[in-house]
């Protein structure tokens, strides 16, 4: 091989490599507002909230740099087998990143009306469990894509099913909080959004796991997920 094709083969290594950073990166900032809005709802603080809610821009520069690049790659190095499942992964990936950003965001939101109405402070507790669930999925979702582990993709696969458990058992208590008392609906409510954000999230996350395993492996996980309790959801 002539010293010009390994400069371009090189190159073009290089490339995939900076395309890996950028979703790496992307994946710790919409890592960092999931734990952020997971705080801010613990304790129900308004101040920290409105700064969670106004720190998206990031995320969104990144998924536009990200589809630039990847149209790039695709325009100028006419990829092909793994190399072009990557940069259609990156793709997918950065859109699911980006729409974290805004369920994050949207639980911070909701987080500065509910600081003002302490009364369901004991309603709160599984919201913890639940998102140190979905930002443990979302980490293995990307560090598996860092890595090229098949193996954490298909764990992140199964763990949706217990996502979907809590956030059941938080729908049906908080509806049990409003039929007790109907001065809870109006905090309950959106303490039902803060949960459904939250079990988004975590699909987002299995979105990701499942395109990080295409990537790899050429083949796509069942297309059925494991699931869990999804009867809040029906009702």
């Amino acid at each position: 091989m002539s010293s010009d094709a390994n400069t371009i083969v090189k190159s073009y290594g290089e490339e995939l490599r900076r395309l890996r950073e950028l979703i790496a990166r992307m994946g710790g900032l919409a890592e960092r507002q999931v734990a952020d809005a997971s705080y801010v709802l613990a304790r129900r603080d308004a101040t920290a909230a409105a700064e969670v809610a106004a720190r998206d821009a990031p995320i969104d520069a990144l998924e536009r740099e990200v589809e630039a690049y990847c149209v790039r790659l695709l325009a100028l190095r006419s990829p092909m087998a793994s190399d072009l499942r990557l940069i259609i992964a990156a793709m997918k990936i950065s859109q699911d990143l980006e729409r974290i950003g805004d369920y994050a965001r949207n639980v911070a939101k909701r987080v500065i009306v509910v600081s003002e109405n302490m009364g369901l402070s004991a309603g709160v507790a599984s919201f913890e469990a639940l998102a140190q669930m979905v930002q443990r999925n979302l980490k293995d979702a990307i560090d598996a894509l860092v890595n090229e582990d098949a193996a954490a993709c298909e764990r992140v696969w199964r763990n949706d099913a217990p996502v979907d458990d809590v956030y059941d058992g938080i729908f049906r208590q908080l509806l049990t909080y409003m039929m007790e008392d109907p001065r809870n609906i109006t905090s309950a409510t959106h303490l039902l959004f803060v949960a459904k954000n939250f079990e988004r999230i975590g699909d987002h996350a299995t979105n990701i796991a499942e395109t990080v395993y295409f990537s790899i492996t050429g083949t796509t996980l069942p297309e059925d997920r494991p699931r869990g309790d999804v009867s809040g959801t029906a009702a």
